[in-house]
């Protein structure tokens, strides 16, 4: 195992994170640091640890930086309370008493859980980035980088005009530029996010990576009991640099369900099997290969068979894969196909051009009627991009926003109807090395249950030491637990929710999920489910990421363990946000008619998640590009019969 810190002294690129904060850290934040992990680590890792920490959290935001601090002081005035000690100098069989304490506390847990999540996405992926580093540059990039023509906001001339301007770069707004350009439309996509190369990929810390590809630094949460956390991909490619390459056809009933009881005239079936299948060919969809799965998925698999339950190799957009694992921070490798290698470049082909490092902070209106954007660049000065049409593609979590930024988002549901694929993690331990991140990071799945509970299984891995935070315990058995993360398999689950979210706010997304009974109960059956599948495979013990039972030794203690839990309790994530912005035919329930354009104005349309009317109950990124697709051919008519 490599020493904390070890690495890094041997990179040039590391070095220079080292050094560029020539100052102590905070002494409570080594304290907390110490206190996460064993305080006997020696005094050059623990400094280390907490620097690198800190130059973490000095690029999160405002409200990270204050709940960090918040959950610090918490911890402090604890042990206090309970040792008339700072926890620094508590002996260390009392501060992992002390944790222990607090973890099964319900109104310190979630402090604590993020005070956690925080140190050891710091520390394990700095301690896997010798593994990292080797498996991004093993193998040389399965195609270039495309050529773009993209310019940077910043040598952006401030006011240019066209005859469409495309709001964000993701999966919704790469599809639609493209069918846009290629009927003949003069065509400007704005991008908040970077462009980055795969050197970009295969040279940067990981730790950088993350921090630099998703908003807000990869903190994004939807607030209720419990909070989940949303991470946000933001580049130019969106959200599709950054996720699992997952692809599923929406199912054949969600499709129906929105034509025929929605009204969603977008979802017409036989023309949107076609837009479907336009898709797959776009982004070269196929089955995992079984030589670069990995272990993991192999494992998930096993189980299934053994329980004989229907399961199979996930399909992905990830020609020339090689299994690196790296798909959430950036393919070093150019592997996986996201729309900055395919419908981007074939957008500019067709004469679009892409504007970089730019946010839209309005579109412009004329007696109800588009006439353009406004955007700012990042040393704060405006562009002006003229144009009839605007399209907005800036995801579920931002088209509300940029809509009621702009005066014309005063729908009673717009920013409502929000669904996100509530998901958790189980880990099963083997008796031989599992190695989960030596594969592709989402590989297998099991949908038995996807039908019948709305239960969609993966085998998913993380990035080296990202997966950490599932890891149970503090202080001596937390730092066993991460020196036999190799020993682990991993799955995840999610549901399909009912649209029962809100995003609030103009400038920053307030996001609100209550998660519902319903939700919270196929959530804890789904730890069952996963459970069974792995002690099936052979594990030894489960770790089930329930605060009161973390570990389970056979299907018994996994039944009680889930009987007892309360869903409110779990640690969850979500990644796939819908709905905000939803089309269909009722205009008291959805902001956005039947072809995608809002309604009460002229000349603006939406093409992102937001206009998904329920939740597609699969991983999304194909239903958003069917669906913009046909927005994007809405558009085209509407123009062609204005011209006739």
């Amino acid at each position: 195992m490599t020493p904390f810190g070890q690495y890094g002294e041997s990179s040039a690129s590391t070095r220079s994170a080292f050094h560029s904060s020539r100052t102590r850290p905070p002494k409570r934040l080594q304290e907390l640091c110490g206190a996460i992990l064993p305080l006997d680590l020696s005094d050059p890792e623990l400094s280390l640890l907490a620097r690198k920490t800190a130059e973490f959290l000095d690029k999160q935001p405002t409200v990270v930086r204050a709940g960090v601090l918040t959950a610090a002081t918490i911890l402090e005035a604890a042990s206090l309370a309970f040792y008339r000690r700072p926890i620094a100098k508590l002996e260390t069989s009392k501060r992992e008493r002390l944790l222990s304490r607090l973890e099964h506390n319900r109104y310190s847990a979630q402090a604590l859980s993020s005070l956690k999540a925080l140190v050891l996405l710091v520390y394990g992926t700095d301690h896997f980035s010798a593994e990292t580093f080797q498996r991004a540059t093993s193998s040389p990039p399965a195609r270039p980088d495309p050529v773009l023509n993209l310019t940077s906001a910043i040598a952006w001339p401030s006011i240019t005009t066209c005859d469409i301007v495309v709001v964000g770069s993701g999966a919704g707004g790469a599809m639609a530029a493209r069918s846009l350009a290629r009927a003949g439309m003069d065509v400007i996509v704005v991008e908040e996010g970077s462009s980055y190369s795969v050197d970009d990929f295969r040279e940067d810390l990981p730790i950088d990576r993350f921090t630099k590809l998703y908003r807000d630094g990869g903190t994004t949460m939807a607030i209720g009991r419990p909070p989940i956390v949303l991470p946000i991909g933001r580049a130019v490619g969106g959200t599709t640099v950054i996720n699992s390459g997952t692809c599923f056809k929406t199912p054949s009933t969600v499709v129906h369900h929105w034509h025929d009881s929605l009204g969603l005239a977008l979802a017409e079936p036989d023309r949107f099997n076609d837009y479907l299948d336009e898709v797959f060919t776009t982004l070269q969809v196929a089955p995992v290969r079984e030589e670069v799965m990995g272990r993991n998925g192999e494992l998930c698999l096993v189980g299934a068979e053994k329980l004989g339950w229907s399961a199979g190799p996930i399909v992905r957009n990830a020609p020339g894969c090689e299994g690196c694992c790296q798909c959430a921070i950036g393919c070093p490798t150019n592997a996986k196909f996201g729309v900055h290698l395919n419908a981007l470049p074939q957008a500019c082909q067709a004469g679009a051009r892409i504007v970089s490092e730019a946010r839209v902070t309005r579109i412009l209106m004329d007696d109800n009627r588009a006439i353009g954007i406004e955007a700012m660049r990042r040393d704060g000065s405006r562009l002006v991009i003229k144009a009839p049409t605007v399209l907005v593609a800036a995801g579920a979590t931002e088209t509300p926003l940029l809509l009621r930024r702009s005066g014309i988002g005063s729908h009673p549901f717009l920013g409502s109807n929000l669904a996100i694929h509530p998901a958790v993690s189980v880990a099963g331990r083997f008796e031989e090395p599992v190695f989960s991140w030596r594969g592709v990071l989402q590989s297998a799945e099991i949908d038995e249950f996807h039908e019948s509970h709305g239960i969609l299984i993966e085998a998913t891995a993380t990035p080296p030491g990202m997966g950490s935070i599932m890891l149970p315990g503090y202080g001596r058995h937390l730092l066993w637990e991460l020196n036999h993360a190799e020993q682990l398999a991993s799955l995840g689950a999610m549901v399909a929710d009912e649209s029962t979210g809100k995003v609030l706010g103009k400038n920053h997304a307030l996001i609100r999920y209550d998660l519902g009974r319903h939700e919270g109960l196929m959530l804890l059956q789904s730890i069952k489910f996963m459970g069974e599948a792995l002690f099936a495979a052979g594990a030894l013990e489960v770790l089930t990421g329930i605060p009161s039972k973390p570990i389970v030794h056979d299907l018994k203690e996994l039944q009680q363990a889930v009987e007892n839990a309360d869903y409110k309790d779990l640690h969850i994530a979500a990644f796939h946000p819908s709905g905000t912005a939803a089309a269909g035919g009722s205009a008291a329930f959805y902001p956005l008619n039947s072809r995608g354009e809002l309604r009460g104005v002229s000349g603006v349309w939406v093409a992102d998640a937001s206009i998904l009317p329920s939740s597609p109950r699969v991983n999304p990124q194909v239903s958003i590009m069917a669906l913009s697709l046909a927005v994007a051919d809405s558009i085209i008519a509407k123009a062609e019969g204005a011209k006739s």
